[in-house]
């Protein structure tokens, strides 16, 4: 799995960061035994995952500052769900332990870089 921290020059393009988080996290997972116990959890952590990006993209477009702080708490929420996910099933799933780390620190900067985000429109 490539590193997260290899992508420096798109550290500071939040838009392409949560893309590239996104792709990775599919592509991790498709690694993953299909099976009743990591079927949901493969299905939940695609949903939350992915949809971090999706809402970040719409927080650019948005039509309101209130619009924007929204979709930004969205984003921030979904972060934290991908967290307890990759928690879960990497613990469900040892061979996953190594790459669900990786994915979980990313998630967790993604989530602090939100907060700071949320923080500083709360002040204004």
């Amino acid at each position: 799995m490539t590193e997260f921290s290899e992508k420096k020059n798109n550290n500071y393009n939040l838009e392409e960061r949560t893309a590239l988080f996104s792709e990775l996290l599919v592509r991790a997972l498709k690694k993953i035994r299909k099976d009743s116990i990591n079927n949901p959890m493969i299905s939940q952590l695609i949903r939350s995952g992915t949809s971090i990006g999706a809402n970040y993209c719409e927080a650019n477009n948005a039509s309101s500052k209130r619009d924007f702080r929204n979709k930004i708490y969205i984003c921030k929420k979904e972060t934290s769900e991908t967290k307890y996910w990759l928690r879960i099933l990497s613990n469900a799933n040892l061979e996953f332990k190594e790459d669900g780390r990786k994915i979980w620190k990313e998630a967790h900067e993604l989530n602090m870089i939100f907060q700071k985000i949320v923080n500083t429109l709360n002040k204004i």
